[in-house]
């Protein structure tokens, strides 16, 4: 079919969402527009859900259950899709991430998910819980992932783990000093892993640091590039080489920039005992 936007479920729930209402519209052989006569809306409206640049509402997928006679299939998936904890991109990161040979991430406030312990990646969570920001459920399922992360890292050949960290994210307390305790002695056994580089990027470097947001870039197997970066409504997976060069350009200046390891490590051993 022309100009007929090819789908991976794998991709995104949206994008699951849309393949599954292209698969039950193909196999009644009707149009876009025949099947948002049946729901009584239009067929650009059905496209753009269809090809994942709108999100189904409740009551797009009633109405889509009905004009397809498919039970409550779309109702359910819609409701998996609201309630998941993962933005949109993430999921996708995750299997390229377990993948990735090198991994350079650099994070903004908080101790990164591959480097936090079960009671830092708790305790923020359920204050995201306390906001009403996500459900208990959903701190549940980011919690474990975390989790599940940092376990599918433990693999031979050992993937190579640059990790720069703003200075803020040893600064921010969370939790109780028992939770900040265990996080700091947790960065500095990472440190001391020959397969992980830990640095402390400083607030005086000042406009000197490239990023003002989270980002990392992989380094697949066939040294192909991958970066991740998010707001606070969905992540990209970018994979176009041209792309991701500058990221990685800028990410090693950073890293010029930032404290030494040894540098960075004395940091985090300075705030661990209260002293300046």
């Amino acid at each position: 079919m022309v100009n007929r936007k090819a789908l991976d479920p794998e991709t995104s729930p949206m994008q699951a969402f849309g393949q599954c209402l292209r698969q039950a519209r193909d196999e009644r052989g009707w149009t876009q527009d025949e099947l948002g006569v049946r729901m009584g809306i239009t067929g650009s409206h059905v496209s753009a859900v269809e090809t994942g640049r709108r999100p189904p509402t409740n009551r797009f997928a009633r109405s889509a259950d009905s004009a397809l006679r498919t039970g409550d299939k779309f109702e359910r998936q819609t409701r998996a899709l609201k309630n998941t904890a993962l933005l949109e991109g993430f999921p996708e990161y995750v299997r390229q991430e377990v993948r990735a040979a090198e991994i350079r991430l650099y994070e903004v406030g908080v101790i990164p998910g591959l480097l936090q312990t079960p009671d830092y990646a708790a305790t923020l969570e359920a204050d995201a819980v306390r906001r009403e920001a996500i459900t208990a459920e959903q701190a549940s399922e980011r919690v474990t992932l975390v989790a599940e992360r940092q376990a599918a890292l433990v693999r031979s050949p050992s993937p190579l783990i640059f990790a720069v960290l703003d200075e803020g994210c040893i600064l921010r307390p969370m939790g109780d000093p028992a939770v900040m305790d265990a996080q700091f002695a947790q960065l500095l056994e990472f440190a001391e892993r020959p397969n992980t580089l830990l640095q402390i990027a400083p607030f005086r470097m000042g406009a000197r640091r490239p990023f003002s947001l989270p980002i990392t870039v992989l380094t697949l197997p066939d040294r192909s590039l991958v970066s991740y970066a998010e707001s606070s409504q969905r992540g990209h997976l970018e994979r176009e080489t041209s792309f991701v060069l500058p990221m990685l350009t800028a990410y090693h200046q950073l890293q010029a920039e930032a404290l030494s390891q040894a540098a960075s490590v004395a940091m985090i051993e300075q705030v661990r005992k209260g002293t300046p």
